[in-house]
Order: C-alpha cells, then sequence, then structure tokens
C-alpha cells in the first residue's frame, strides 16, 4: 500500500466509525454537472458517487483504499444503487471507457510529477465527445504538504489544469485557498470542461 493511500485508509476508517459522509466542496462544485454513465477516479469514502447515483448517474467508484471501497459497495447495496465500487492501483488502473462524465476530486496530486500528469490525459481520453471531465488539485504554494502522508506528490502550477484543457469549453473554474490555524496554507484550483468534438 503506499504511503498515501495508507494515509488515506486511515482518515478514511475514522471518518466511517463517525459517520462522517457529507459531501465536501469540490463534490458539491462537481455534482451538477455530473450526468450518464460516471466514473469517479480516486472516490474514496463515494460520497460523490452515491449522490451522483441517486441523481441518476450510472458510477464505477474506484479508490486504493479497502476501507473506501468497502463503504461505497455497501451503501451503494442499501439503497440499491447502480454503482460498482473496485479497489485498484489508481497510478495504473485502465478503465472500462468511454464515460459521459469523469471526476477526479483531490487525487491527481498524490502521484509524482510524471504520472499525475500521464493520469490526467488517460482519464481525458475516456470522457465522450460532449461529455465532461471535473478534476480539483493542490497547485503550487501549498504549504500544507503533510497531506501527501510521506510520499512524493506534485503541486500543479498555477493555471496548468486550464493549459491541459485547452480545446476543451470551461463550464466551470475556481482557484481558491483553504488557511489553517498554524499559518499553512492548501492552495487548489477546481475546473469542469466539455470535451468538445
Amino acid at each position: 500500500m503506499s504511503g498515501s493511500v495508507e494515509f488515506f485508509e486511515q482518515q478514511f476508517q475514522r471518518q466511517v466509525a463517525r459517520g462522517e459522509f457529507a459531501l465536501n466542496p469540490f463534490e458539491q462544485d462537481a455534482l451538477p454537472f455530473l450526468s450518464g454513465r460516471l466514473l469517479d477516479f480516486g472516490c474514496g469514502l463515494g460520497n460523490l458517487s452515491l449522490e451522483a447515483a441517486r441523481r441518476g448517474c450510472r458510477v464505477v467508484a474506484v479508490d486504493g483504499s479497502p476501507t473506501a471501497v468497502e463503504r461505497v459497495r455497501r451503501a451503494a447495496e442499501a439503497e440499491q444503487l447502480p454503482v460498482e465500487a473496485a479497489r485498484a492501483e489508481l497510478g495504473d488502473y485502465q478503465p472500462a471507457g468511454p464515460f459521459d462524465a469523469v471526476a477526479a476530486i483531490g487525487v491527481l496530486m498524490f502521484f509524482p510529477e510524471p504520472l499525475a500528469r500521464a493520469r490526467l490525459l488517460d482519464l481525458q481520453a475516456q470522457v465522450r465527445p460532449g461529455g465532461v471531465m471535473a478534476v480539483t488539485v493542490l497547485t503550487e504554494g501549498t504549504t500544507f504538504l503533510d497531506v501527501f502522508g510521506g510520499a512524493e506528490g506534485y503541486l500543479f502550477r498555477k493555471g496548468e489544469l486550464a493549459e491541459r484543457f485547452a480545446g476543451w469549453e470551461t463550464l466551470f473554474f475556481k482557484p481558491g485557498s483553504f488557511p489553517s490555524p498554524d499559518g499553512r496554507v492548501k492552495e487548489f484550483e477546481s475546473l469542469v470542461a466539455r470535451r468538445v468534438g
């Protein structure tokens, strides 16, 4: 299990024990744009996957955490939602596309730089023409680097997401930061874009 997966495995176990399953702000921003067959890449506890399924999506939810995937499976079964949850090594996972929508919310920055960029390209290729992709990444200026759990990660350049979606129609873009009490900060960019042609 990689350092970042182990980091999140422990976090997910705590969240499951406490019943903490609310959508985060990035998922809330992405949700209105998702429809049809959805790939939730790095789904975590599946909050976005499950809510999207409640709204009519057919979801493939993938994560490296056993706790996360088990939670998604159980919740989907309990509500009889069309969610297929699978545990996979996200660095080399090959999805069976195409998809109407792909979400990669807060996951790509946990890969080393070359792999983060390659995974983004791979995921973009899974989006059918007219479909959408929703992405949130940490960007340069982030000082809260222990979020990587001791693993090597990649802080995207500010504006890099927009560059990597050149030729797509931008539907939503939101840069921002989350300060923490100790003076550190998480800088991020969220983007939703439609594949043209």
